[in-house]
């Protein structure tokens, strides 16, 4: 039962300060629950300079310690912070060997010692009775950590096409490329005009509707590519220098930003570092001219009759990172693409860097990771308090370490397992270009096991700023992926979890699709017959708790049961906890033994209603819960010893 094991994290309740500094000690916790057993020693295993350490640990509760809090037993111990990824685990020693099996505690507490001691190894994934990978070790990095604001942030993403169209666009020559659309005619999500159908919407009607963001409580908006382009997802630039006057031009974004400034929201736009449009004006030059500078941007072959492109699109070359000259027109230079947007008059808060995980990389060369940290290093110049995201499709723990992309937009680690926990069998959907035809249903010990591994990687600054998407313009939507009712219990679980929560425009109101393009639909703005599911008070109430409180916006989190339809954990603070409980079905006698709540927060559960729920509920001496369903209630903060013994920081 995880909420029943050894316990560490991550974050400020476990490790001192909030970055570490390279060539000093890091002063760290953990904390052993007594029901559990005791432990008779605890090291800290480090790695520096990849060679394991071992420092020991002090029990705070021993006899004279002011660290004896009832339920839990505290331990600290400092690491050298050797290297600029300091990666550490856990050795904890039992007395007596445990008959029961890995996935149980020692022996009681107060029972002799029935056999030779055992050790157990407690990492990022979880807690083990044998050796364990490093690479699922803890980490502390010291890199520049994802800016304050981004914490208890709420980000909704913008496909400006569907999102909302000004009376300004009726002015608007539709372009030769594509097929201009009514506002409610519907979306082909595939076949040649998926890309090419037009429907107008503009930055000036974000604009318009910017207060609609704001009811909700949205703290970052994310817009789609915004430069001139072939196609309706504009990730085929045909220049960097200014905006697309379909959408409004310059001058829309700047009013954009300036409202969005003003109401307390940040902006981020959408670059695409791995590739440009093949009527982008540097490739038109590099393809007409071999000896023109812009010619080593791209990779041509020899006889310059080819080049290479994202995925064999044609329409899409692939950047060449190896280029002195591309570096400086994309992001060194005085007025580079990634300087010039950050800049005045337009002032973005940040980038997400599109196929993040695949700029850099053609083959034998590996650029990527050099090609992320000189774009954070030119931000942080013009604007420290911005926010750098890398897209990584898949795992993104060997790529984003904190130096480059600050937090990743993924989907392994939070939206393809939510996906398959709250599938509905009878969906058929693109499950992220996999064979199958649908989401395989799991269970919650699976979503569990599937979110740590995926995780276990990534620092805990860094898992704060990774996005956690039920969907984006690029997958299915979640309505049509999950189960009714579904929807709403993932928005809870990304509104409350580590990470970024994101909404994708139309969430909202229950729109439906089946794949990226198909999910692309227009906003239903004055038009009820088409809302699906109005989840907007459902939004705004997430969104206000978020912001609120103090474990959401800074606390640990603690997972108390993954068990087929449930799966419940803690967000821990010093001042007040969130109890959080997920279900997908309907669920009698959850017992609070099972959770492992301790006797105050039993009484907290019985003593008041949620603070958020999405179903019916019955407390007594158990739980009943109505699914598919979330419960939120406040729990008490967690008391953690004072930091009063001899400083452990010296080397």
């Amino acid at each position: 039962m995880a909420g029943t094991q050894p316990h560490h994290d991550g974050s400020a309740l476990y490790v001192e300060g909030t970055t570490p500094v390279l060539g000093e000690r890091s002063r760290l916790r953990l904390r052993v629950p007594r029901a559990w057993g005791r432990a008779s020693r605890v090291w800290v295993r480090s790695v520096q300079d990849a060679e394991p350490r071992y420092d020991a640990a002090v029990c705070l509760d021993g006899p004279g310690a002011s660290g004896a809090s009832g339920a839990w037993s505290w331990w600290e111990a400092s690491i050298l912070v050797a290297n600029p990824v300091a990666r550490y685990r856990f050795v904890i020693e039992t007395e007596g060997q445990n008959d029961g099996g890995a996935a149980v505690g020692p022996a009681a507490v107060g029972r002799a010692a029935v056999g030779p001691a055992k050790y157990w190894f407690l990492n990022n994934e979880g807690l083990f009775d044998r050796d364990t990978s490093d690479y699922h070790d803890f980490r502390l990095t010291t890199g520049v950590p994802a800016p304050q604001w981004s914490r208890d942030a709420v980000m909704y993403q913008v496909f400006p096409d569907r999102f909302a169209r000004s009376a300004a666009a009726d002015g608007r020559v539709v372009p030769d490329w594509a097929v201009a659309c009514a506002w409610d005619d519907p979306v082909q999500g595939t076949g040649p005009d998926a890309a090419r159908q037009f429907y107008g919407g503009d930055l000036v009607g974000v604009l318009e509707k910017i207060d609609h963001l704001a009811g909700l409580g949205v703290d970052i908006l994310y817009l789609t590519p915004f430069f001139p382009a072939r196609s309706n997802h504009r990730y085929d630039a045909a220049t960097f220098a200014h905006v697309d006057p379909l959408l409004g031009g310059d001058q829309a974004l700047i009013d954009l930003v300036e409202a969005a400034h003003s109401r307390g929201m940040k902006v981020m736009g959408d670059l695409t570092a791995n590739h440009t449009g093949d009527a982008h004006e540097w490739f038109q030059r590099a393809l007409w001219d071999p000896g023109c500078p812009e010619a080593d941007y791209y990779y041509f072959n020899a006889d310059h009759s080819d080049y290479e492109c994202w995925w064999g699109v044609k329409s899409l070359p692939k950047l060449n990172w190896a280029s002195p000259g591309l570096r400086e027109a994309f992001v060194t230079g005085e007025d580079s693409v990634v300087a010039h947007w950050l800049k005045a008059p337009f002032n973005l808060d940040g980038w997400r860097i599109d196929v993040g995980n695949m700029a850099g990389r053609l083959g034998a060369q590996d650029l990527n990771k050099d090609v992320a940290a000189l774009i954070q290093h030119r931000i942080q110049e013009i604007n420290p308090d911005a926010l750098l995201l890398g897209e990584e499709t898949s795992d993104a723990g060997a790529d984003v370490d904190g130096f480059g992309w600050q937090g990743a937009m993924t989907y392994s680690n939070f939206t393809r397992p939510m996906w398959q926990w709250l599938a509905n069998p009878h969906a058929r959907v693109d499950f992220f270009g996999t064979p199958l035809p649908c989401p395989n249903k799991v269970g919650a010990e699976t979503v569990l096991a599937t979110h740590r591994d995926l995780t276990s990687a990534l620092s805990w600054p860094v898992r704060n700023a990774t996005m956690n998407a039920l969907n984006t313009h690029d997958t299915a939507r979640a309505a049509t992926v999950m189960v009714p009712g579904g929807p709403i219990v993932a928005a809870t679980l990304s509104m409350t979890l580590p990470g970024i929560p994101v909404v994708f425009a139309g969430d909202e109101f229950g729109l439906e699709g089946d794949r990226g393009e198909s999910a692309r639909t227009p906003m239903p703005w004055n038009e009820p017959a088409r809302i699906v599911t109005d989840l907007g008070a459902s939004y705004s109430a997430l969104a206000a708790l978020r912001h609120s409180h103090p474990a959401v916006q800074h606390g640990g989190l603690r997972w108390l049961m993954a068990d087929g339809d449930v799966l419940a954990f803690v967000r821990e603070s010093p001042s007040a906890s969130l109890l959080v409980v997920a279900v997908r079905a309907d669920v009698q006698g959850l017992s609070f033994d099972s959770l492992g709540l301790d006797a105050a927060e039993r009484e907290a559960v019985r003593a008041s209603a949620p603070v958020f729920h999405t179903g019916g509920y019955l407390v007594y001496s158990d739980v009943n819960l109505n699914g598919p369903g979330a419960y939120i209630w406040t729990l008490p903060g967690v008391q953690s010893p004072p930091r009063e013994r001899p400083d452990t920081r010296k080397k």
